[in-house]
């Protein structure tokens, strides 16, 4: 679906292996969450990992992910508003970024609140992420992002930048990182990492 010829500086699976290896080490990888998940959390109270099945299973499935990059699909080479463009992303990027955020909290037994927290934050970051990565295709180069720049551009994508300027989409970003960050910062020390996590999306230059 994406069809680029490189990813972090190197040739993607389905460039040196074929499409289809490069399909079935996805199916594979994905299969393998659920293995290290269900029989290889020694110690884990079976219901917290029961819960993080059923979480994974949600953000990878037609809610999250694949439903996301339908809509991705569909939407090609057609005009797109805001709305349309960040379920798109809110159901790719920020669906996994919310899985990994929140099933470490989920096998530590977190309560509610925290979880809903995490949620903010993580699709925050998600928007915030994908709007940093559509800035970077116009601004950077193949050799520092490790794919090929412009690649949006020659495929007719609706990106931030094409719909809201270089400038509204920066401070969209920064905005959105600025209300993750709030929403985790009753935890103090405790959500260092994740506040650090949240200023590197916006920093970052590949």
């Amino acid at each position: 679906m994406d069809n680029d010829d490189l990813r972090r500086g190197r040739p993607t699976n389905h460039k040196v292996y074929g499409d289809a290896i490069a399909i079935l080490a996805g199916d594979a990888l994905l299969t393998r969450a659920f293995e290290m998940v269900s029989l290889r959390s020694p110690g884990v109270d079976p219901n917290r990992l029961l819960n993080v099945i059923g979480e994974l299973s949600l953000v990878a499935g037609a809610p999250g992910l694949v439903g996301g990059q339908v809509v991705d699909l569909e939407c090609e080479g057609k005009e797109v508003d805001l709305e349309t463009l960040e379920y798109i992303h809110l159901h790719k990027t920020g669906a996994l970024l919310k899985a990994c955020v929140r099933t470490g909290a989920m096998i530590a037994g977190a309560n509610e609140k925290l979880l809903q927290a995490l949620t903010t934050y993580a699709e925050g970051i998600g928007l915030a992420f994908q709007i940093i990565d559509d800035i970077l295709d116009l601004t950077s180069s193949s050799e520092k992002l490790g794919k090929t720049a412009g690649k949006d551009l020659l495929a007719d994508k609706t990106t931030y930048p094409k719909l809201l300027g270089m400038e509204e989409s920066k401070k969209r970003a920064f905005d959105l990182v600025e209300k993750a960050k709030k929403a985790i910062e009753p935890w103090g020390a405790d959500a260092k990492y994740l506040l650090s996590l949240a200023d590197f999306i916006t920093n970052r230059d590949r």
